[in-house]
C-alpha cells in the first residue's frame, strides 16, 4: 500500500468522524440555546412586570407621604424629589369615584401607551415586552395599578426609555450568561460523546479499513459491556470467520489452478491409454475379451471425471441428467472401479433387491458413492481386523435410501460438524477434503441429501433420493 493511499484512507476516516462529532456539537449547542431562549423570553417579561410594579410601589409610598402632610404644606422641591425617585412625571389616585392628582410635573408631554398591571396574562406580557424592546423608547406611558388607602386604582405617567434601557441591560446579561452556559454544556457533552461514542466508532472504522488491507489485522475487543463493546466483539468474530473463509477460498483457488494445469496432460495420458485398450480389445484371447470392456468403461469414466473435476471451482455443477437404470449394476461398476475383488483386503457386501430400477443421474450418483466408498476404504486400511464395506438400499413411499457403511474406526464427534465444509474433512495425507463437499452438492442438485448416521461402530452415510 502506497503512502498516498494510507494518507487518503486516514484522511477519509478523520473527516468522517470530524463531521459526526461536529454535527453532535452543533445539535448540542442548538438544543441548549433553544432551552435558553425558552427561559430567556419569560424572564424578560417577568423583569418588565417587576420593574413596573416597583415603580407603582414607589408611587404608593410617595402618595402616602404627600397625603399625610397638611394641605399645601408640601413644598414643590419635595414633590419634584419624590417624582424623581419614582421616575414618574405624574402620580394620581382614584378614590370614591374622584380622580385626585397627587403629584405632577409642570411640563407634561402626551401619553403614547397605557399599561394596566391589574389585568395581564403571560402571552400578552411577552408580546408587550418585545414591543417595548424593539418599538419603544420614546414618549410617555401610563401605568395603572392597585391604589393605597382603599382607592380604586393608581396611575402614574413615566417615560418609556428608562424601562427599555433597563430591559436591554438585563437582556444583555442573560444573553451573555446563556452563551457561556451553552458553550460550557456543549463542550462537556461533546467531550463525553467523543470519548464514549465517536472515538470507539473511529476505532471500528480504522479496524475495518486495516482489515481490508491485511486480513490478519483483527480488532481486539475492549472490556466495554455496552453496545459499542458488543459491536467490537461481533466485528472481531466476523473478521475471524471471514479471515478463515478467505484462507479456504485461497486454498480452493490454488487447488483449482493446480488441477487446471494437470488436467490437460492427464486427459492426454488417459486418451492414449484408451487407444491402447481399443487395440487390446481386438485380441482374440477370451480373458482379454472378458476384461477389455470393463477396462474401456473405466477409462471412459476416468476421462469424464477428469473433465468434471474443475466443475467444483465453478458456480455450480452441471445440471443432472436423470434416467432409469439398475442400481445393482451401478454398484457392480463401483466394485470394478475400486478393484474390490477377492484379492482386496476390503470385502464388499451388498443388500440390494434385484432388479432395483431407479431414476437419477447415474454418473453423478456413482461419483458420490465412489467418494464415500474411497473414504471408507482408506479409513479401514489404517486398522487391523474386519474390513467390510456394506452397501444396502431400500425404497419407501417417499424416498430411496442408500446406506454405505464400513467397519472402520468411525469419525470423531468433534469433526462431524465440519464434514461437508471444503478442506476440513480429509482424514488421509494428501487428501483435498473436497470429496464430501462435492458429494453434498451433487445430491442436492438431484433434490436429495447425504448425511452421517449414528452407528455404534464404524461409519455409515445415507444417500436419500426422491422416490
Amino acid at each position: 500500500m502506497s503512502d498516498e493511499t494510507e494518507v487518503k484512507r486516514h484522511a477519509g476516516v478523520f473527516h468522517g468522524v470530524l463531521g459526526l462529532s461536529g454535527k453532535l456539537m452543533l445539535l448540542t449547542l442548538g438544543f441548549v440555546m433553544l432551552a435558553e431562549i425558552l427561559i430567556f423570553v419569560p424572564l424578560i417579561a417577568n423583569f418588565r412586570a417587576s420593574y413596573l410594579n416597583d415603580r407603582l410601589a414607589a408611587a404608593q409610598t410617595a402618595a402616602l407621604v404627600i397625603e399625610a402632610a397638611p394641605a399645601d404644606a408640601v413644598p414643590d422641591a419635595l414633590v419634584e424629589r419624590l417624582l424623581q425617585n419614582v421616575g414618574a412625571r405624574l402620580i394620581a389616585l382614584k378614590i370614591g369615584g374622584t380622580r385626585r392628582l397627587i403629584a405632577t410635573d409642570d411640563d407634561m408631554p402626551d401619553v403614547r401607551r397605557e399599561i394596566d398591571m391589574r389585568v395581564s396574562d403571560p402571552f400578552s406580557e411577552i408580546v408587550a415586552s418585545f414591543a417595548t424592546l424593539f418599538a419603544g423608547g420614546t414618549g410617555m406611558i401610563r401605568v395603572i395599578g392597585p391604589a393605597p388607602m382603599g382607592g380604586e386604582f393608581m396611575e402614574l405617567v413615566m417615560p418609556e426609555k428608562p424601562l427599555r434601557d433597563a430591559m436591554l441591560g438585563h437582556a444583555s446579561t442573560l444573553l451573555v450568561l446563556s452563551l457561556v452556559i451553552s458553550a460550557i454544556a456543549g463542550t462537556l457533552v461533546y467531550a463525553a460523546l467523543f470519548a464514549m461514542i465517536v472515538r470507539p466508532v473511529q476505532r471500528l472504522a480504522e479496524s475495518i479499513a486495516d482489515f481490508e488491507q491485511d486480513q490478519r489485522r483483527i480488532i481486539k475487543p475492549s472490556d466495554r459491556n455496552d453496545e459499542i463493546g458488543d459491536t467490537e466483539r461481533s466485528l472481531a468474530a466476523m473478521q475471524t470467520a471471514l479471515s478463515q473463509q478467505i484462507k479456504q477460498q485461497t486454498h480452493l483457488a490454488n487447488v483449482g489452478l493446480a488441477v487446471a494445469k494437470i488436467n490437460h496432460d492427464l486427459r492426454n495420458l488417459l486418451t492414449s491409454a484408451h487407444l491402447m485398450s481399443d487395440r487390446i480389445a481386438r485380441v482374440a484371447d477370451p480373458t482379454v475379451q472378458r476384461f477389455a470392456p470393463k477396462l474401456i468403461a473405466a477409462l471412459d469414466r476416468a476421462v469424464n471425471f477428469c473433465q468434471a473435476t474443475l466443475a467444483y471451482g465453478k458456480a455450480e455443477e452441471r445440471p443432472p441428467k436423470p434416467r432409469t437404470f439398475d442400481l445393482g449394476q451401478l454398484v457392480e461398476d463401483l466394485r470394478n472401479l475400486l478393484a474390490l475383488d477377492e484379492d482386496n483386503p476390503v470385502q464388499l457386501a451388498t443388500d440390494i433387491p434385484e432388479p432395483m430400477l431407479i431414476k437419477a443421474d447415474p454418473d453423478q450418483l456413482l461419483r458420490v458413492m465412489m467418494n464415500v466408498a474411497r473414504n471408507s476404504i482408506e479409513a479401514m486400511s489404517q486398522q487391523d481386523g474386519e474390513k467390510t464395506l456394506t452397501i444396502k438400499a431400500c425404497r419407501t413411499r417417499e424416498s430411496l435410501e442408500i446406506d454405505i457403511c464400513d467397519t472402520g474406526p468411525g469419525i470423531p464427534r468433534e469433526r462431524r460438524d465440519s464434514l461437508f465444509r471444503p478442506f476440513s474433512a480429509s482424514r488421509t495425507v494428501g487428501g483435498t477434503g473436497l470429496g464430501l463437499t462435492i458429494s453434498d452438492e451433487l445430491m442436492r442438485a438431484q433434490s436429495g441429501s447425504i448425511r452421517l448416521m449414528d452407528t455404534p461402530k464404524g461409519t455409515c452415510f445415507r444417500l436419500t433420493l426422491p422416490a
